[in-house]
């Protein structure tokens, strides 16, 4: 079994990366071959829109046609058995980056019908990590499930199943007192 998760964060060391290794040491313990992919590292961009996916009997029918960094990734996902994602939420959502690497991930699967199918061509796990630096009640409150459920939500169509974890009121930065920072964290 194959494994791949995506860090969507900046940090390779911090929140949400941290999460991702002990899921993929769970993974590897029970024999996984597994793969850590940090999308800061990579010289990419999102959908540019092109539709070349979308073009019957086109070469990249239901595949990205652009040729970047990024191109063989998804060319291993497409083989992979489970696919874990994380990100940080920065204002409500996804990084910049994990939103442009969704993108080209999921649109050239997605089928425009009346009753939404999807190229992939079979049916695998996947799951979405998220670290934020607020309370579960202030996600809540400030609609932030709005963008995680959509995710689950394309994921799951895309895909066949998705499962999706919250690790709230998680550390920014390694000295306080260093920051402006004076929002009251409950204790």
């Amino acid at each position: 079994m194959k494994i791949i998760a995506i860090n969507g964060s900046p940090r390779k060391k911090w929140n949400t990366a941290i999460l991702l290794e002990h899921a993929l040491e769970g993974a590897q313990s029970s024999g996984a071959e597994t793969e850590l992919i940090h999308l800061y590292d990579l010289e990419f961009k999102g959908c540019t829109s092109c539709f070349a996916c979308k073009l019957k009997g086109g070469k990249s029918y239901g595949k990205c046609a652009v040729r970047d960094e990024l191109a063989p990734v998804l060319e291993r996902i497409d083989k992979a058995d489970a696919l874990i994602l994380g990100s940080p939420i920065y204002f409500g959502t996804v990084t910049g980056e994990m939103r442009c690497f969704m993108e080209r991930l999921l649109f050239p699967y997605f089928v425009y019908s009346t009753q939404p199918t999807s190229l992939f061509t079979r049916k695998i796990r996947t799951a979405f990590i998220y670290t934020m630096n607020v309370s579960e009640q202030t996600m809540k409150d400030y609609h932030y499930t709005v963008h995680t459920g959509l995710n689950e939500s394309v994921l799951t169509q895309i895909f066949g199943h998705a499962e999706t974890l919250f690790s709230f009121e998680t550390l920014q930065f390694k000295d306080y007192d260093k920051v402006v920072f004076n929002l009251t964290l409950p204790v």
